[in-house]
């Protein structure tokens, strides 16, 4: 039951990703023949694809794949319930750099310190399984970094992963069928939306173009807000006012 989980128990957390490079004629002769044969997979279209086209499906997806693709931010976020008057307040916290390895590093010193007991604590975003901790344990090792403690999942059966909760599987009662994004999800429990500045198909131009992290994280911290928020509603519980979150080293 999502109840019973002491919610400071619990690690939010969010990933954003941009493509290797810039653009597909950045890449090595070897990664664009590679991303070509990835491209054509990837194409719906019965026709072949033209340089254009396949530097086209680079930009608008690269940067989802950990082969072609790479991790400048990690937000955080940790709920605590003040003694006194029994309130939950939410610290979020990033780890955002140009330097991926420096991000990857931060975030798992942090787990290794604070969250590496699977048996006392959790780790919650939304379409984690699928999505953020493949990518972030990928990552790693192409980095050839030890994964933390945690996130070393390989032989485990599905029922040795329950430290792992990700907020779209909780939606599906089951159903296996269906993709539902957490926009959706925070419109339908009246969640103020975390997109009110650039949206995913933004990051890669951000990040290449202005290399401006701090906007990235900003945008990222937003989504590990609503992820909260979205937990809070599936066990029933009023959603966090303004005042009880804050935003470390942004204040």
């Amino acid at each position: 039951m999502l109840k019973n989980i002491d919610l400071s128990k619990v690690l939010f957390f969010d990933i954003e990703c941009v493509s290797a490079e810039p653009a597909y004629e950045a890449l090595s002769e070897e990664f664009q023949d590679l991303w070509r044969r990835k491209a054509r997979n990837l194409s719906r279209e019965a026709e072949p694809l033209d340089d254009e086209r396949v530097a086209e499906l680079y930009r608008e997806r690269a940067a989802i794949y950990a082969e072609f693709g790479k991790i400048v931010c990690i937000s955080v976020g940790l709920v605590v319930r003040d003694r006194a008057s029994g309130r939950l307040h939410l610290r979020i916290k990033s780890f955002a750099d140009t330097d991926e390895r420096k991000v990857l590093q931060d975030f798992s010193d942090l787990v290794n310190q604070y969250f590496s007991d699977i048996t006392k604590h959790y780790f919650c975003g939304h379409n984690i399984k699928e999505f953020d901790v493949p990518y972030i344990c990928r990552r790693m090792v192409v980095h050839q970094m030890e994964l933390p403690k945690p996130f070393r999942l390989r032989g485990l059966k599905p029922w040795e992963t329950g430290h792992l909760l990700d907020t779209m599987e909780l939606w599906k009662f089951g159903d296996r069928k269906a993709f539902t994004s957490l926009r959706l999800l925070t419109a339908l429990f009246g969640i103020p939306s975390p997109k009110d500045d650039i949206d995913g198909s933004e990051v890669g131009r951000v990040f290449h173009e202005e290399q401006d992290v701090d906007r990235i994280a900003r945008y990222c911290e937003k989504d590990v807000l609503a992820t909260v928020q979205l937990f809070l509603r599936y066990r029933y519980e009023p959603l966090l006012e303004p005042e009880q979150v804050t935003f470390v080293d942004r204040d």
